[in-house]
Parts: structure tokens; sequence; C-alpha cells
């Protein structure tokens, strides 16, 4: 091969890597909103009017557990104020969950949802919720922080439970101690 045909050869492999690379990058938001429009994965959407809640459906009651989880090295005490609560499709759902920053210094973190079945998180829908926003404690600061919540009237027959759990991390730059 000559010199011209390694030349060609380099760039072509350079494109390719790059051409690699942005695909790498591209998959993170293709992926979340493929979950967002099929439910698949148990991702749930963003915050929704109050005005879609619909009219409750009386006939059904649906068992919703709430599950908290701390991401490895976040000095937080976080917990649901409930663990499940019965609600009938249609209806608002007023619930908290507990934070507590046992660290010496301040800390942001954000909690991330997710519902089992997967199925579910597609009629599962956020009026407000402190997943929303990024949660800033100073040390031994605590907070009652707010889910508002109502579930499709079209949920699935099939589904009577459906379990939301959230997973806090931590945003700050520095690591707590």
């Amino acid at each position: 091969m000559t010199g011209q045909g390694h030349g060609r050869l380099t760039k072509r492999l350079l494109l390719l890597v790059a051409l690699m690379f942005g695909f790498a990058f591209a998959l993170v938001p293709l992926y979340n909103v493929f979950c967002q429009v099929t439910g698949i994965n148990g991702k749930t959407g963003g915050p929704v009017a109050a005005t879609l809640v619909e009219p409750e459906d009386k006939n059904r009651l649906i068992t919703v557990q709430f599950v908290a989880y701390i991401n490895e090295g976040l000095p937080w005490e976080f917990r649901p104020d409930v663990t499940e609560v019965k609600v009938h499709p249609g209806e608002r759902k007023l619930v908290h969950f507990y934070a507590k920053n046992r660290a010496s210094g301040d800390i942001v973190a954000q909690a991330v949802p997710s519902v089992a079945p997967g199925l579910g998180a597609k009629y599962f829908h956020k009026i407000e919720c402190f997943c929303f926003h990024q949660q800033h404690l100073a040390p031994g600061q605590e907070v009652e922080m707010p889910l508002l919540f109502f579930l499709d009237t079209a949920l699935p027959d099939d589904i009577q439970t459906l379990t939301l759990s959230y997973t806090l991390y931590n945003l700050s730059v520095r690591g707590s101690s």
C-alpha cells in the first residue's frame, strides 16, 4: 500500500470512529424517547397538568407501592412516608417522601423514578413531584418532599399493583463526608 493509500485509510478509519462515537452519544436520548413512548423500562414522563385528571373509576382499586433507594456514597436518609396506598384510577393522590442530609457539607441530589411493571409507567402521571427538581440540603437538614399523582383510567385491567421506586443520586461536584 502506498503513502496515499495509508492516508486515505487512516482518514476513513478516523471518520468511522467519529461516527461510532456520535452514535454512542445519541443512543441515550433515543433510548429515553423510546422508553417514554412505549412505557418500557418503567420510565415515567414529566409533569402533567392537573386539568388532565380524568373522573375517578370507582369500580377499580389499584395498589401503588413506594420504594426508595440511595445511590452508593450518598450519606442521606431517604424513605417514603407510606409504603403503599390504594387508589382509584383518575383519583389524585398526595404522598410524601422524607430526606435528611447526614453529611457535614451541603449536598445536591436528584431522584430518578421507575415504575414496575414497566408497562404501567405509561399510565402513571405525576402532577407534582420532588423528582422534577434537584434537592439541595445543608448538613443535618431534613425535608418532606411531595408527590401528587394519578393513574390513567386506561390502565390495563390486568395491572392491579404498581411499584414506584426512586433512586437518589448525588449531583454535588465534590464528594461528601
